[in-house]
C-alpha cells in the first residue's frame, strides 16, 4: 500500500467524550506509523492544549493548530514552521465595542500568545477560569498580531456579532461559530482552513492528494474532509460532514471509531 498521510482531528474524533485517547486508538495509530504511514494532528485547538496529546501519541510529524493557521514541530526549532496572523486592530475594535455586541469574553492567541479579557463569568472549554495579571488582554498587552480570536457572546447577540464582523472585517478574517452548547465565535485569517495545513503537510512529505486520509466530525473539518483523497466522517459527526465525506465510521468516538476504521482501511494486524 502507498504511504498515507493520516490527518486526525482531536475533539469528537481522536478523543472520546472525556477528551482522552483510548488505549486502542493509541495502539492503532502507533501501528499505522510502524507500517510507514504518517499521522499528523490537524486541530482547531491552540498548541498550548494539544502538545500533550501529541506527546502521548509519540508523534514526530508537524502538528497543525488553530484550524490551519499554525504548522510547527513541537519541542523543536523548525525552518519550515509557519503561522498566519491578522491585524491586532480587529481585537482592539471588539474590545471597544464589546458591551454593545454582547461579548462576555475575548481571547487572543498565537503560538506563544495567550491574552484574554472576561466581562462576565463564562465557562468555555480550553480557557483558564482565572486569568493571571500578565494574561489580561488590552491595547497595551497585545503587542503582536494574533493567529486566533475566540469570542464568547450572549446567545441572543451571536447573529449581530457575525453581521458586525462581516460588515467590518470580511476582507481580513473568517468568523465561525462553534458547535455545541457554548455561544462562541472563532476568528481566523481569511481563507485559512484545516485544508491549508493538510496541503502543507502533503507537500512537505511529497504525498499525493489521493493518498491523504482525513478524519473529522465538525464544521471546521469541512475543508479538510473535502480536500483529502479519502475523507472520513465520524459516526458522531454533523449531518453536513457525513454528507460531504467519502465514508463514515461505523462506530463513534466513544467506541474506538477512528481506530476500528483505520485498522480495517490500512489492513493492519490485530
Amino acid at each position: 500500500m502507498e504511504r498515507k498521510l493520516i490527518a486526525i482531528d482531536l475533539d469528537g474524533t481522536t478523543l472520546n467524550a472525556a477528551a482522552e485517547i483510548a488505549p486502542r486508538t493509541k495502539a492503532v495509530l502507533k501501528e499505522a506509523r510502524a507500517a510507514g504511514h504518517i499521522v499528523s494532528i490537524v486541530t482547531g485547538r491552540p498548541n498550548r492544549i494539544s502538545a500533550n496529546i501529541y506527546d502521548e501519541l509519540g508523534l514526530d510529524s508537524p502538528m497543525i493548530n488553530f484550524n490551519g493557521s499554525l504548522g510547527y514541530l513541537p519541542h523543536q526549532d523548525w525552518a519550515d514552521e509557519y503561522q498566519y496572523t491578522f491585524n491586532k486592530e480587529v481585537a482592539f475594535d471588539l474590545l471597544t465595542h464589546r458591551e454593545e455586541l454582547g461579548i462576555n469574553m475575548i481571547a487572543a492567541e498565537g503560538k506563544n500568545l495567550f491574552l484574554a479579557v472576561r466581562d462576565q463569568p463564562v465557562e468555555v472549554g480550553f480557557f483558564p477560569s482565572i486569568l493571571q495579571a500578565n494574561q489580561i488582554l488590552n491595547q497595551k498587552t497585545l503587542q503582536e498580531n494574533p493567529t486566533s480570536l475566540t469570542v464568547a457572546v450572549d446567545r441572543s447577540h451571536q447573529e449581530h456579532l457575525l453581521s458586525y464582523l462581516q460588515h467590518n472585517f470580511a476582507d481580513e478574517i473568517d468568523a465561525a461559530p462553534w458547535g455545541g452548547p457554548n455561544s462562541v465565535v472563532e476568528l481566523g485569517v481569511k481563507g485559512v482552513q484545516k485544508a491549508t495545513g493538510v496541503e502543507f503537510l502533503a507537500n512537505h512529505y511529497h504525498i499525493a492528494r489521493k493518498d491523504i486520509i482525513a478524519f473529522g466530525d465538525e464544521h471546521n473539518d469541512t475543508a479538510m474532509i473535502d480536500y483529502a483523497g479519502w475523507g472520513v466522517a465520524m459516526q458522531n459527526a454533523t449531518p453536513a460532514i457525513k454528507t460531504l465525506a467519502n465514508d463514515i465510521t461505523p462506530l463513534d468516538n466513544d467506541h474506538d471509531g477512528l481506530a476500528t476504521y483505520l485498522q480495517d482501511y490500512l489492513k493492519l494486524a490485530e
